[in-house]
Order: structure tokens, then C-alpha cells, then sequence
């Protein structure tokens, strides 16, 4: 189980009090559906919630929430995607590319 999620890079992992669950969030949606996918959650009755909303910082994204059980523990996996992942303006990349060269 370790290795699993070791190699799956998640950014977070919390156990919870009760020690039977715990809380993994992963970097991306295509991270997480990787780790279902490897650990071999993605079953067709697993419970998951996909869904895109306005984040709290007005910006929308896609969410995913899986909620499989693995080995005895309840797992509670998200993984949020920005969808307005615009380039950066001129200003400022014409600013970082005069740090980075200096």
C-alpha cells in the first residue's frame, strides 16, 4: 500500500482519528484516475463524484472525489483541475524571462 501510494505522487495524505481512513489528494484529475486505475479502485460500483464548479477564488475547475475502500482503510481521494489555465500575460512573462536571464 505504501509503495502504491509513494508512486502515485499524491500531494497529501492525512490519516484520520478514528484510524481506519484517511484523506488523499492527488495534483490533478488525471492523477487520481491513474492511482484508481493502478491500485485497481476503478470498479464500476466504486463511489466517485466528478462535477465543475466556481472555485473560492472565482476560477472554475473540475473536482473529483473517490471514495473507495482499499485493504480495510475508507479512503477519501480528491484531485481538483483548474479549467482556465491561460498563458501567462506579456507583462509578466516579459518580467520572469529578465529574472531568469539576469
Amino acid at each position: 500500500m505504501a509503495e502504491l501510494l509513494l508512486l502515485a505522487a499524491p500531494t497529501g495524505i492525512r490519516v484520520h482519528s478514528d484510524g481506519s481512513s484517511m484523506a488523499i489528494t492527488f495534483g490533478s484529475v488525471t492523477e487520481l484516475r491513474a492511482w484508481l486505475d493502478a491500485a485497481g479502485l476503478n470498479a464500476p460500483n466504486l463511489l466517485i463524484s466528478e462535477r465543475e464548479r466556481v472555485n473560492n477564488d472565482g476560477r472554475p475547475v473540475r473536482s473529483l472525489n473517490a471514495y473507495p475502500t482499499w485493504h480495510g482503510w475508507e479512503i477519501y481521494a480528491d484531485a481538483t483541475d483548474y479549467l482556465d489555465a491561460s498563458p501567462l500575460d506579456t507583462a509578466t512573462a516579459d518580467a520572469l524571462a529578465a529574472v531568469a536571464v539576469g
